[in-house]
């Protein structure tokens, strides 16, 4: 995919990985046709037997991708494309830790046109988040604003990073006002939930700070911890 060796880094470092698994799961396309028997995949591979917990652990996995969509877009001006079927989820051991992965197998990182920016922005949400959650929603009873939230987590942090960083400011700042922006959140929900989630505050104010109003339930995953932003943080 031309990838740099450190683009590479950055996606291997957010479970993100380039050719087939060697331990194929499904893909993004089998995942919204089929949820129950990607989820049934996702809790063996887990441990999480509770259809809900291993919902929001599989959007937690993708939300990592989604934000490093949004992370290449910000430094690189550039996105990944390519169709459902070409994202694939495998078993691999992380951290010694069976866990469900992301494997681009095919598509490739093309140049985002700065004037499609929003449209480009919207096209992210909708595939990697609205889209899942709609899915796991009809076989698990965890809301769709844990999944949305699950994405908010890491890109609240790659924010952090980017606006602190001169670099990386402008563009940073440019990407989160249309996260902010109303408009980009047409068919997707009622305003911008990611304003919502801000409340108002800088990201960088609001890191391991209990932002979060829904529980990831990471904490409920065996081998896991509770999250930062656990809004049930003792």
């Amino acid at each position: 995919m031309n990838l740099t060796h450190e683009q590479k880094r950055q996606l291997n470092s957010y479970s993100i990985y380039t050719g087939e698994p060697a331990h194929p799961l499904f893909t993004l396309k089998s995942l919204k046709s089929d949820p129950e028997s990607a989820l049934r995949l996702v809790r063996a591979v887990s441990g999480a037997d509770n259809p809900a917990i291993a919902a929001s652990y599989f959007s937690r996995r993708i939300g990592m991708f989604t934000a490093m969509q949004l992370y290449t877009l910000i430094v690189y001006e550039e996105v990944w494309e390519g169709p459902d079927d070409a994202i694939r989820f495998g078993a691999i051991a992380e951290y010694g830790k069976l866990s469900v992965s992301t494997f681009l197998s095919a598509g490739g990182y093309v140049m985002a046109d700065e004037a499609d920016r929003p449209e480009t922005i919207r096209k992210i949400l909708r595939t990697y988040t609205k889209e899942v959650s709609d899915a796991l929603r009809t076989v698990s009873a965890a809301s769709s604003l844990t999944h949305w939230e699950n994405l908010f987590g890491f890109l609240l942090y790659h924010l952090h990073v980017l606006l602190s960083d001169p670099w990386t400011a402008e563009e940073a700042e440019a990407v989160m006002e249309i996260l902010k922006d109303d408009r980009t959140w047409e068919g997707l929900a009622q305003g911008s939930l990611f304003a919502k989630y801000l409340r108002g505050s800088r990201p960088s104010l609001l890191l391991n700070t209990t932002v979060r109003t829904t529980c990831c339930h990471s904490k409920d995953v065996p081998g896991l911890m509770q999250c930062g932003y656990c809004p049930l943080k003792q």
